[in-house]
Parts: structure tokens; C-alpha cells; sequence
């Protein structure tokens, strides 16, 4: 059967790979439940959609197109009603039947569910068959089990009809055959306007073997596990989600297509509290839009291959390590990161268990668009390969300990551009290499949370200022307003130091190879 790709408004120059929309009708059990599921057969670069930054449409373009289940090819007037009753149901449609308390679909159409039910609701339609699950005031709870289950089908989408309030109970098992609450062997949709609260005392909240997506609804979920969980992709185009997870939040974890694994965060906004990661992919993150919160006991946002930031509003307000991948590149958006070690760190390339010592192995962490604030207890910016600056403005809040740097990389540190801050300890403090393009200043100057650190040129000129929020002992500084040999002033709390442009402060690492072991 044809598939429903999720639509990109990709620039022009990356809209070709991607494939289009087409036809698709779903059969139904009788003529009153018949569904036309019509997909958009405009281009997915379709001119509705909010463009994607180029930064982010990049790594998409590798990846396999997701799935998605669009509002607009289904009908609301073709639904059948399943009246759920306590330990039962009812309904007139041929291709429903209820045992006990399972409630069985198996034929393609739309569904509309109200009533409370104890006990599953099962699908099991045929392999070419579109079913819609349209959530209207319905309560389903299964304290033995998935509370839905998806066995077969082509597509699923579960959409909350507007106003409604609906909830999902389970209790699952990671072993069991349906690991979560909302469970899928199929691609899932998850639309609407109305919400759905979701609770799995067992394992995960939502979960898809294939790729699930979330376009719409206010969502809340508290799972013993993962929150979110696509497979194949994880993908949030819009709506309202609070999470709370024992493990990860968001979570693709397909391990045997490198085209696969990925999370891309589009829109709608997201809070978000885990146990372990608040993003993990498998492969890619891209975030390209919406608002984010996150406050995890591991990675804010974690994946294995490239991560990009292209976009949106990022707040991790507690991480181990805030961002981390083998590949970063922030590229757009406005991101806050708080972190008890590292607060970007690209790393991933080595197999030591000391993150492959002092070499360069290869990460690359790159910026060159947005706005990027760390407050980090171990190092601010951190690669085991290196950092290139092209573009932005980064202000680092570095650690108090001298076993860490503000900035901190094996590879060497090269600025072309934009504005660098680091304001931190001294003993493994590092700056950019005498050969970046765009002139930087290091002193060593001390303060404390609350202190006042302002860079003068040789006229007075204020070139910038900053408000420290911890104890420190070195500032790091590069704009577009500082010209290599010539002289600034730093001066804190009213204590002037006059350093030269380009050369490296006593006691610091200079450019490149700087810091110990991750």
C-alpha cells in the first residue's frame, strides 16, 4: 500500500530527494464505515508547511521519510461508534467484535470510542489497512497488560477528538508482546485537539515499532520507562506534551538501519522530566522548531550520530550532560543548558574508557547560528575532536574547578565569527588557535557570582559586558570587534587587566589540545 510521508517544506534545493504525496483508500467493513483516506498529492515541500532551516533539512534528507496519518485523509462523518461499558462494549460495525473485555478491530475505517472501559482495545486489520481511532471521552484501563494494542495494520492513528478528555491506563511489561500502554506493531499517529493523559505503572507511555509521530492533542504521560518511544522515527510536529519518564522521554532506537533511529522535534511544546535522556536517538536529533523543556538525570539531548539545533526554544534546566553527540552543529534557535558535567560535549568516536585520552578522535562540534547560554559544572564546550565557530553568540558559564575548562577540546579551537564568552577556572582554561580568523582575548582575572566583567578597547570603547554566575578565574572573549596584537582591557568589579588580542593567558592551555580525560 502507498505510504503517507511526513510533509518537509524543504529548501528548493534539497526538495527533489524527497518523495511526494499520493492517493490512498482504506477498505472498511461496511459501506457506513467506509473511510477515504486521501493523502495531500501536492509536493512534500508543500508551501503550508513551515520551512525547515537548511541546517536541519540536511541531516533529514539522509534519513528515511516518516510516516504520518494527515487530519485531512480521513472523514469524521464516516466514524462508527464503539460505546465502551465498564467491562465490555458495543458496537454496530462488522468489523468489531467484543469478548469479554477486549474490544477487537479488524477492517480498515474510523472508530470513534467513548465511554470507560477495563480491559484492551486490539487492532488487528488487515496489512493494507488505514484504521482511526477517534478518542471521545473515552477512559480504557488494563492493569494486566497494553491498554491499546496494535497487532497489524498499514497505518494507525489515534485522534482526540477536540474537547474531549481521554485517558489511558496500563500496566505493561518489557517482556510482554505490547511493551507500553499505547502500543504498535505499525507506523502511529497520534492528532487532534483534545488531550489524552497516558500512564504505564509497567514500561513505556506510547510506543511504535515503526514510526510515531505527534501533530496535535495536549498529551501528558507518565510511563515507568520511556515516555515516547518510535522505533523507526520519533517525530513531534505540534501539540502540547508533558512527559514524565524513568528512562528516556523521547526516544528511536532502530539499530539496524543507519536511515533510521531519529528524532526530529518540528514543533508544539514540549516538558519533559527523565529518569535517563530527555532526547535519545539512535541516530540523528534534529530540532528545528517548538519549545523545549528538559530536566534529566543523564543527557538533555542525546544522540549517536549527528545532532542538530536548528531552530526552537531549548531550556535544560538539569542535566548530567546537556547536549551530546559524535556530530553537533548548532545552527539556529535559542538554547539554555545547565549541567552537572559537560554542557555540550562532542564525543562518541572513541571505544576508550577514557573517551580516548588527549588525541583527536574525530568529533566535530560546530556552531554557526543561534544562541547558546551553558551554565556547566564540568566543561562549558567540550570535543574530543574539534570546534569550529562560524556564526552565533555563545556565552559559557564554565566550571569553578580547575579540573575542568570553560572550553576544552583535543582537536584545536577556530572562530570565524560570531560572539564566544567563557567565563571560568583557569587551570585547564583553553582558547581558540592563533590561526582562527576572527581576533580573541584571554585573561586570567578572578571574580564571583554577581561580578560585573567588562571589555574595554584602547579608547574605552565597551566592546561587551557580562554578569558573571559563579565563582571564576578566566574570560575568554572573541567578536567580530577585536583585532589580533592590539591591547583591551578586562576589568572586573573595577579592577582593570590589559591583555593583548591573540596571545594565550599565563596559566592557560592555549589553542588546541586542551583539557584531560572526559
Amino acid at each position: 500500500m502507498p505510504r503517507r510521508f511526513l510533509p518537509l517544506a524543504l529548501p528548493l534545493a534539497l526538495a527533489a530527494v524527497v518523495l511526494t504525496g499520493c492517493a490512498v483508500t482504506a477498505e472498511a467493513a461496511t459501506p457506513s464505515a467506509t473511510a477515504s483516506a486521501t493523502a495531500s498529492p501536492t509536493p512534500v515541500a508543500s508551501a503550508t508547511e513551515t520551512p525547515v532551516p537548511a541546517a536541519a533539512a540536511e541531516v533529514l534528507a539522509e534519513n528515511a521519510d516518516g510516516t504520518v496519518v494527515n487530519d485531512d485523509e480521513w472523514s469524521i462523518d464516516d466514524a462508527v461508534s464503539i460505546e465502551l461499558d465498564g467491562s465490555t462494549a458495543t458496537s454496530d460495525a462488522e468489523g468489531v467484535s467484543v469478548s469479554g473485555s477486549t474490544v477487537t478491530i479488524t477492517a480498515a475505517g474510523v472508530y470513534a470510542l467513548s465511554g470507560s472501559l477495563t480491559g484492551q482495545v486490539v487492532v488487528a486489520a488487515p496489512d493494507d489497512a488505514l484504521v482511526v481511532l477517534v478518542l471521545d471521552g473515552a477512559t480504557i484501563t488494563n492493569a494486566t497488560g497494553s491498554a491499546i494494542h496494535v497487532v497489524s495494520a498499514d497505518d494507525v492513528a489515534i485522534h482526540l477528538a477536540a474537547d474531549s478528555t481521554n485517558t489511558v491506563t496500563a500496566t505493561s511489561s518489557a517482556d510482554a508482546d505490547a511493551s507500553a500502554a499505547i502500543y504498535a506493531d505499525t507506523d502511529l499517529t497520534v492528532s487532534g485537539a483534545g488531550s489524552l493523559a497516558v500512564t504505564d505503572s509497567g514500561n513505556d507511555g506510547i510506543s511504535s515499532t515503526d514510526d510515531l509521530a505527534v501533530i496535535g492533542g495536549t498529551i501528558t504521560v507518565n510511563a515507568a520507562d520511556d515516555a515516547l518511544r518510535g522505533k523507526d522515527s520519533l517525530v513531534v510536529k505540534d501539540g502540547s506534551l508533558t512527559l514524565t519518564a524513568g528512562g528516556d522521554a523521547l526516544k528511536s532506537d532502530q539499530t539496524d538501519d543507519a536511515a533510521k533511529g531519529y528524532v526530529w522535534i518540528a514543533g508544539g511544546t514540549i516538558t519533559a522530566s527523565a529518569g535517563d535522556d530527555g532526547v535519545d536517538a539512535q541516530t540523528d536529533a534534529v530540532i528545528s522548531g517548538g519549545a523545549i523543556s528538559l530536566a534529566t538525570d543523564d543527557d538533555g539531548i542525546h544522540s549517536e550520530t549527528i545532532l542538530v539545533i536548528a531552530g526552537g526554544e531549548i531550556d535544560i534546566t538539569r542535566s548530567n550532560e546537556g547536549i551530546e553527540s559524535a556530530d553537533i552543529r548548532i545552527a539556529g534557535g535559542r538554547s539554555n543548558v545547565v549541567s552537572s558535567d559537560d554542557g555540550v560535549n562532542a564525543s562518541g568516536n572513541s571505544t576508550s574508557d577514557m573517551g580516548g585520552g588527549m588525541q583527536d578522535t574525530g568529533e566535530k562540534l560546530t556552531i554557526s547560528d543561534g544562541v547558546l547560554t551553558i551554565d556547566a559544572q564540568g566543561d562549558g564546550l567540550d570535543s574530543n575532536g574539534t570546534i569550529q565557530m562560524t556564526g552565533g553568540e555563545v556565552t559559557v558559564f564554565g566550571p569553578t574547578a580547575n579540573d575542568n575548562g570553560a572550553l576544552d577540546s583535543n582537536g584545536g579551537i577556530t572562530v570565524s565569527g560570531g560572539t564566544l564568552v567563557a567565563i571560568g577556572s583557569s587551570g585547564m582554561a583553553e582558547t581558540p588557535d592563533e590561526s582562527s580568523a576572527q581576533g580573541w582575548l584571554a585573561a586570567t582575572v578572578s571574580g564571583s557570582a554577581g561580578s560585573t566583567v567588562q571589555i574595554t578597547d584602547a579608547s574605552g570603547a565597551v566592546i561587551a559586558s557580562y554578569t558573571a554566575t559563579k565563582t571564576f578565574a578566566s574570560v575568554v572573549f572573541s567578536s567580530p570587534a577585536i583585532a589580533t596584537s592590539q591591547s583591551y582591557t578586562v576589568t572586573v568589579d573595577g579592577v582593570a587587566t590589559t591583555v593583548t588580542a591573540g596571545e594565550a593567558a599565563a596559566g592557560g592551555m592555549g589553542g588546541g589540545m586542551g583539557g584531560g580525560p572526559r
